[in-house]
């Protein structure tokens, strides 16, 4: 992608024609922006504005009270670090918003909360040159629990771009949020089978035609929310609709139990993860379709004729991305 900047100066005193300099006193960054936008050479970014109210649900002035609404959360946080263990949140934003089930369109004005609190030790260097936060910013500060509280109160489904960072660390300052079904951004949607190169918001945003300040909480709410209310490339509706559909599906957490040590390298291409607490390698699917096939091919490819258990984990969008486990079932896997 070419990039340009310049400041232009209309010509001056004589050596200006005067339709010229009129014409440049008129051209506005707007002008430039779609002049550049009809050459094949140059892709043009414009800063993302927050949209604060999507307008009616229908132009045409469907009744919303005959359509499935969906109260979104959209949620990011900035802490300290990466541990959940021993790292804090120091700034939170909601944004909460009504979606259209059927078309997963936002509509009706956003709510917002955009927080800063005192994690009780220092920032380390790295989260102020990530976040831009420092010690001033967040002394004697506090997230405002009631606020926080009824909008959790008020959604009916919570998403982030990372929710399996982002859950552990909410729901331990806010147990409301264990309560609520998550869905994220990040890892529901097959972004690469949309085209996107990257994942990244940042990314997903410039897509788009979008740049904004990224890394504090409230204008990557701002980002995330638009860039899943944007049309899919596929014209599967938007990433909001699909988050919502693949909030109500369970996933599942296979895990080989007992597995062979020479078929390491198997599952590991495969995608298989060691558990080095458990001892297990496991995988993650979503639909009952890829679990039944995995299972098939670990007894084929990693059991063979001998008679072995698998477990699997069932996740529900209560438990999904957070620390807290889900069902476990046994199941016994048999040669064909």
């Amino acid at each position: 992608m070419s990039q340009l900047s310049f400041e232009f100066e209309p010509p001056q005193g004589r050596n200006a024609p005067p339709a010229v300099a009129d014409a440049a006193r008129l051209l506005t960054p707007e002008d430039m922006a779609r002049q550049l936008e009809q050459h094949p050479d140059f892709k043009v970014l414009r800063r993302l504005v927050p949209v604060l109210d999507h307008g009616p649900l229908d132009p045409a002035g469907i009744d919303a009270a005959a359509h499935a609404t969906v109260r979104v959360l959209v949620l990011d946080t900035e802490t300290t670090g990466l541990s959940h263990a021993s790292d804090r949140i120091i700034e939170l934003a909601l944004l909460l918003v009504q979606v259209d089930a059927a078309t997963g369109r936002p509509f009706g004005p956003v709510e917002t909360f955009e927080g800063f609190e005192d994690p009780g030790m220092p920032i380390p260097e790295v989260a102020k040159q990530v976040t831009g936060i420092d010690d001033d910013m967040v002394r004697g500060q506090r997230l405002d629990d009631d606020r926080v509280q009824a909008l959790i109160d008020s959604a009916d489904l919570v998403i982030a771009h990372n929710a399996g960072f982002d859950r552990p660390f909410v729901e331990a300052r806010f147990p409301g949020f264990a309560h609520k079904p998550w869905a994220c951004s990040f890892a529901d949607i097959d972004w690469k089978a949309l085209g996107a190169e990257s994942a990244k918001l940042s990314a997903l945003a410039q897509d788009r035609g979008w740049f904004y300040d990224a890394h504090r909480a409230l204008v990557d709410c701002h980002a995330l929310l638009q860039v899943l209310a944007s049309p899919q490339a596929d014209g599967g509706g938007t990433g909001l609709g699909r988050l919502i559909a693949a909030a109500g599906q369970p996933s599942y957490r296979l895990r080989a139990v007992a597995a062979p040590f020479e078929s390491k390298d198997l599952l590991k291409a495969r995608n298989y993860r060691w558990d080095a607490a458990a001892r297990v390698w496991s995988c993650t699917l979503r639909s009952d379709e890829a679990l039944e096939a995995e299972q098939s091919w670990l007894q084929a490819e990693v059991y063979g004729s001998r008679r072995a258990k698998a477990e699997v984990e069932v996740l529900d969008a209560l438990t999904r991305y957070s620390l807290r486990p889900g069902r476990l079932e046994s199941r016994t896997l048999l040669s064909g």
